[in-house]
C-alpha cells in the first residue's frame, strides 16, 4: 500500500475502530470526531446528543449536498482492537460504518469542493443510534432542530453498498406475535392447548408467504417476512400456554406503514396477537434530481435498490432526496471477521471529490 491516500483512509479507520462506540455509548468517538475536525481547520460544532456537523450546514449560493455517518456500532463480538492486514481493515464498524466515517472526515480535511467552479456545498453529518429501533435514532431530531439540513438538495447515507450507488430503501416492521393456549400434564396433552403446536401452525404459515417482488421506478424490492426468535415453554413435563415470536418484515418503497401492518396483520392474526412494537417507513426513490444524475455519472454504474432499511427513510421524511453509497461490503456489517478493504476507501474518497468537482472519477 504506496498511496499516501489509500495509507491515510486505513489510518484513519483504525483509529475510529479502536474507539469503542457501541450504540448508547458514542459519545467518546462524537467528541474524537470534533476534536479531529477542529485541529484541521474544518468549520465544524457539536449540534448536540452525539451529532457533529462539519462543512456547510445551510445552502447558499450552490446546493447543499451532505455526507451522511452513523458512530454507533453493534456490540463487539471479539473483534476489537481492529488491525490492518491483507489490503483490508479489520474490526467491529469497519464495513458498518467506520470506513465511511473515515472516508467523510478525510474529504471534510481535503475540502474537495473548495474554489468558485465547484458545482455543490458539502456538509457532513454524524450521528448517533442508528442501530437500534428507529424511534432511537439521533438523526431525525438533529433534522427536526436543523433548519438548514432539511434545506439540501440531496443526502449522501454512507452506508455499505460496496460503492454502489442504491436508492430507496425498505420500510422495517418488528412485532411479538404471542401464541396462547392452555397449560396442563404432558401426560394428558389433550386435557390442554399446547402455545408451542399454535406457533409452530403460525410460524409455518408465515413461512409459507413467498418474498414478493415490487418494482419501484424501475427497480427491484423484495418484500418478505421472518421470525426472527421465539421463546416459550413451562418445564418439560408441562404443555405450554404461552408462546411468543419476534417478527420482523420489510416492505418496499411506495407502501405505507398503514398498508404494510395491515398485510402483517392479515397473515399473522388467525394464529395468534400480533403487536406491532416498531415501524421505520421505507425511504422514498429520488425521482429528476440533477444532482443524482451527476453522483452516478461519478459513480459510472446503474442505480441500485436498497435491499435494507438506512437513513434514507429519515432524510426522506424531512424532505430531502437521499441515497446510500459507501464503500462498505454489505455482507460484512454486523459480522465477527468484519473489515473494509483499503482501495474501496480510496475508491470512495475519490468518487465523492470528482462529484463535489463536477467531474468523473
Amino acid at each position: 500500500m504506496t498511496d499516501p491516500l489509500s495509507e491515510r483512509l486505513a489510518a484513519r479507520t483504525l483509529e475510529l475502530v479502536d474507539i469503542a462506540s457501541e450504540s448508547r455509548a458514542e459519545q467518546p468517538l462524537s467528541e474524537h470526531v470534533l476534536a479531529v475536525l477542529t485541529d484541521a481547520g474544518v468549520p465544524v460544532r457539536d449540534a448536540g446528543d452525539t451529532c457533529v456537523v462539519a462543512g456547510a450546514t445551510t445552502p447558499h449560493e450552490r446546493p447543499l449536498v451532505l455526507l451522511a455517518g452513523h458512530f454507533d456500532t453493534v456490540p463487539a463480538q471479539d473483534n476489537r482492537p481492529g488491525r490492518i492486514a491483507d489490503g483490508a481493515v479489520h474490526g467491529l464498524g469497519a464495513a458498518d460504518m467506520k470506513g465511511a466515517l473515515a472516508v467523510m472526515i478525510e474529504l471534510a480535511i481535503d475540502g474537495p469542493a473548495a474554489g468558485p467552479d465547484a458545482p455543490v456545498d458539502l456538509g457532513f453529518v454524524f450521528f448517533g443510534r442508528e442501530e437500534l429501533p428507529h424511534g432511537d435514532s439521533a438523526l431525525e431530531p438533529l433534522l427536526e432542530r436543523e433548519a438548514g439540513l432539511r434545506a439540501a438538495a440531496l443526502a449522501i447515507v454512507m452506508e455499505p453498498t460496496s460503492n454502489g450507488l442504491q436508492v430507496g430503501c425498505l420500510g422495517n416492521i418488528n412485532a411479538t406475535w404471542t401464541f396462547h393456549g392452555r397449560s396442563g400434564h404432558s401426560a394428558r396433552p389433550w386435557l390442554a392447548d399446547n402455545a408451542i403446536h399454535r406457533a409452530a401452525t403460525g410460524i409455518a404459515a408465515l413461512a409459507g408467504v413467498p418474498p414478493t417482488e415490487h418494482d419501484f421506478g424501475g427497480l427491484s424490492f423484495t418484500e418478505v417476512a421472518s421470525v426472527t426468535t421465539i421463546a416459550g415453554g413451562i418445564a418439560a413435563n408441562v404443555i405450554p400456554d404461552r408462546a411468543c415470536a419476534h417478527v420482523n418484515y420489510r416492505y418496499p418503497p411506495g407502501m405505507s406503514p398503514a398498508e404494510a401492518e395491515a398485510r402483517l396483520h392479515a397473515v399473522c392474526d388467525p394464529h395468534g396477537e400480533l403487536v406491532i412494537d416498531a415501524d421505520a417507513p421505507s425511504g422514498p426513490v429520488p425521482r429528476d434530481n440533477p444532482l443524482l444524475a451527476a453522483l452516478q455519472h461519478a459513480v459510472g454504474a446503474p442505480l441500485e435498490a436498497k435491499q435494507a432499511w438506512t437513513p434514507v427513510a429519515e432524510f426522506g421524511a424531512a424532505g430531502v432526496d437521499a441515497v446510500n453509497f459507501g464503500p462498505g461490503d454489505p455482507p460484512q456489517a454486523h459480522t465477527r471477521g468484519e473489515h473494509v478493504g483499503i482501495d474501496a476507501l480510496a475508491r470512495s474518497h475519490r468518487t465523492l471529490t470528482a462529484f463535489a468537482a463536477g467531474r468523473t472519477a
